[in-house]
This record gives C-alpha cells, sequence and structure tokens, in this order.
C-alpha cells in the first residue's frame, strides 16, 4: 500500500490549506509553534511569562496569542501544557531525552522529532486491536516499526476551529491496513498511508504550514 507522488503531495497541499487557517503570519506562527515545543519538551507546564521571555512578546502579548490557538491545553493557573505535544496521557507516547510525553495524534509523533531536532521513541496501540505499534524516528527519519507493516489514518478534510476533534481524534496507528479495513467505512473522510508516507508528510507540512525545512529521510533503515 503505496500513494504515488503525485496524491501525497496533493494530500499535503489540501491540509496545509487547511491548517494555514491558523492565526498569525506563516513565518511567525511556525517560529512560535516551534518554540512552543521547545519549551513543552522540557517536560512541565509552561507559563507566559517563560514564553513572553523566549519570544520577546509581551506578557499581553503572548496571552491574546495563546487564546487564538485552537485546542490549546492550560491549566489551572493559565500554563501551557499541551498544544500538539501534550503533558497530558493521551494514547500516543512520546519518549524523547528519557522524557515520557504525549502527543494528540499518530502525525504528531512522527512529525515532532524533525521540529524538536531530537529522537523519540513513539508506543501507540493499534485503533482496532490495541497492539502496541512501536516507531523510532529520527530528526530525519524513521529508523524503526514493529510491526513493519504498520499503517497510520490521515483525515483529508479537517476543520481548524476543533482540530482534535477533526483531525486528531482520527489519526492513528493500525497493526497493519487490513486491520484497518474494518474501520475505514465509518470514517469516509480518512486515507490510509504507511509509516514512512505518514513522517514525510509531516515533514512536508512542516514546510508548507510552518515555514520550518527539516533534512528528511523517509526510508527505513
Amino acid at each position: 500500500m503505496t500513494m504515488t507522488t503525485i496524491a501525497l503531495d496533493q494530500l499535503t497541499q489540501d491540509l496545509a490549506t487547511i491548517f494555514n487557517q491558523g492565526p498569525g503570519e506563516e513565518e511567525q506562527f511556525g517560529y512560535l509553534f516551534q518554540q512552543l515545543l521547545l519549551l513543552l519538551a522540557k517536560g512541565r507546564p509552561v507559563s507566559p511569562e517563560e514564553i513572553a521571555t523566549i519570544t520577546g512578546q509581551s506578557h499581553e502579548e503572548v496571552i491574546a496569542y495563546l487564546s487564538q490557538l485552537p485546542n490549546i491545553e492550560l491549566d489551572e493557573a493559565g500554563n501551557l501544557v499541551g498544544m500538539g505535544l501534550t503533558l497530558k496521557p493521551t494514547p500516543h507516547r512520546f519518549e524523547v531525552e528519557e522524557r515520557t510525553l504525549y502527543t494528540w495524534c499518530a502525525l504528531d509523533t512522527l512529525l515532532f522529532p524533525a521540529l524538536l531536532e531530537k529522537p523519540a521513541v513513539v508506543t501507540s496501540p493499534c485503533a482496532v486491536t490495541g497492539v502496541p505499534v512501536r516507531v523510532s524516528v529520527m530528526p530525519n527519519r524513521v529508523i524503526e516499526v514493529k510491526p513493519e507493516e504498520a499503517v497510520v489514518s490521515i483525515v483529508k478534510s479537517p476543520t481548524m476551529e476543533n482540530i482534535r476533534g477533526s483531525f486528531c481524534h482520527h489519526v492513528h496507528f493500525f497493526a497493519s491496513a487490513e486491520t484497518a479495513v474494518a474501520w475505514l467505512p465509518q470514517h469516509p473522510d480518512t486515507v490510509l498511508l504507511s509509516v514512512a508516507e505518514a513522517y514525510q508528510l509531516g515533514q512536508m507540512l512542516s514546510q508548507e504550514v510552518f515555514n520550518i525545512f527539516t533534512v528528511t529521510g523517509a526510508s527505513c533503515e
């Protein structure tokens, strides 16, 4: 099961058009998003004051910006705890630098190592069988997938207003394409990608949406 290059490029462009409806200028948003990921990757809540220091924005500007971001996770004190990468447990376990974090969806696990410039080990249950899918991801490539035939579901037409509900909640790992067959009819707006293809999609989206260019090599060793 392999998408053609043309089909993968088209999926990238379709998703980028939707995701680019986010707040702010593309270049500014990309920089801030990456900085927030780096802060969250430390494994603790991130205060607005810390974000202001890192970005050079005022406290008021940070609060205003965070309020525009869809589905952002804040704790009771107003600290950032989740924005794609999250401190709150989800099915998608994301281990980086001996810290256990989580992500909102399967695609995030393949996208974030490049944005963080750090390797990660991913563990996520097959959405049908519960069998663990384990993936080792370097910043520039996927190096191991178990089971090897694992695939990722991708939503083709999400909405930015509820990115978690329309996209993340339906972007899963499956032990194989055959395993996902019974799940697909209930989710007609989804397509299956190999893990290598999903990694490539993530890197292309980082360029199109966040204006962040990474060195990619999607093949597994």
